[in-house]
């Protein structure tokens, strides 16, 4: 980071200041992060009104005088750009959704993991300094290109870095942008024991493209721990962004859940097309379909799910259109018989070595063909 920047953390926990100062040590050492605190959400107000500089504010819930879902309100009226992190108890759903509804940008849960805490204020920080740089060039945009770049930027702020390499399972996920940015995105995250994994492909281009994917990947990660099975989280995810979406805009996506002891994937799909199961031996095969449209088209929609057990060796393959929909100087397109043609009796060696597989396979394919959707793939192996 090439600035310092000022977090409000606001919690009536005493304990809390000294331990946040004590665990982040190092980031205000090297000037990185400043913290100030406060008690409650009227003392947050009073501070944030008497300094402008303040960047994001922490805040927990549960408070005196004022609580942090009112706090969260009156954000807005003080500085719109200011980005909010809440901290709710595992498994609060309710106040969860309460929260980001009124403009939480994420959340931690209690007991606070701070290596998650460091890796959220980054991510934060990164959207805020590219959602700043987008603001500051809003006057001098002169043609759509402007715009989508912006887009882009913001696209690739809330991707997930350093996807997890352990002797139970392998993570990898890259996505390239099109030259008109779509919403593709990916997203990996701790589910307790377990992990989830996410690939979607969000409607329309551009600016809107890029923020109604925000808010999509918030609300899938905040049902993810708040709702459990696949299946119910695209249910409740589906009916919160149907009931926000002036610009009818939807979301596909594959939803997985996976069980590093087991192997078991379970997974539920919304409109997206289904994974592909590169067996120990290359044998591939895809993945069944559940039953489920695109997410934010219309309420109460029903999902279903499904479970297949993953022995050691094997690898599965998740994707967006943009690989399989990628155009040649032909106008071909790569297509789902080309993808297992990828791996077709030739098992990769790593989640790594199959994500780079399929890109270099797609770029070879199109050649010098425009691409004109992002190309998005995340690859889970169990070693």
């Amino acid at each position: 980071m090439d600035q310092t920047y000022k977090i409000l953390v606001v919690d009536d926990e005493p304990d809390l200041e000294p331990l946040i100062l004590q665990r982040m040590r190092r980031q205000i050492r090297a000037n990185e992060y400043e913290f100030v605190f406060a008690q409650n959400g009227v003392e947050a107000l009073e501070k944030l009104n008497a300094d402008s500089t303040i960047d994001m504010v922490l805040s927990d819930i549960n408070m005196p005088k004022m609580d942090g879902l009112t706090l969260l309100q009156q954000l807005p009226g003080v500085d719109p750009n200011l980005r909010a992190v809440i901290i709710s108890a595992y498994g609060d759903m309710d106040n969860i959704r309460t929260a980001m509804n009124r403009g939480a940008f994420d959340f931690v849960t209690k007991p606070i993991d701070f290596d998650d805490l460091k890796i959220t204020i980054s991510r934060t920080l990164e959207h805020l300094a590219e959602w700043r740089e987008a603001l500051s060039s809003r006057d001098q945009l002169v043609a759509l290109q402007n715009e989508l770049s912006i887009a882009s930027q913001l696209q690739q702020s809330i991707l997930p870095k350093n996807p997890p390499v352990t002797d139970m399972y392998e993570v990898s996920a890259n996505m390239e942008p099109a030259r008109n940015v779509g919403g593709d995105f990916y997203d990996f995250f701790n589910l307790d024991e377990q992990v989830g994994l996410v690939v979607a492909d969000v409607s329309d281009k551009g600016i809107p493209a890029s923020m109604f994917m925000m808010s999509s990947r918030t609300a899938l990660k905040g049902a993810a721990i708040g709702v459990g099975d696949p299946e119910k989280v695209l249910e409740e995810v589906n009916n919160q962004l149907h009931q926000d979406n002036p610009t009818f805009m939807f979301v596909t996506l594959i939803y997985a859940v996976f069980n590093p002891d087991s192997g078991s994937l379970t997974y539920s799909i919304a409109g997206h097309d289904p994974p592909m199961l590169v067996s120990a031996d290359g044998t591939v095969t895809e993945l069944p379909l559940t039953k489920g449209v695109a997410l934010g088209i219309a309420p109460d929609i029903v999902y279903t799910q499904e479970t297949v057990e993953l022995a050691p060796g094997d690898t599965v393959v998740l994707f967006t259109d943009g690989v399989t929909e990628a155009m040649n100087a032909n106008n071909e397109q790569f297509g789902l018989t080309r993808l297992a043609d990828v791996f077709d009796g030739n098992s990769p060696e790593s989640a790594l070595a199959a994500n780079e597989a399929v890109f270099e396979c797609v770029r070879n394919f199109a050649g010098d063909a425009p691409q004109s959707d992002d190309i998005t793939c995340l690859t889970l192996r169990r070693p």
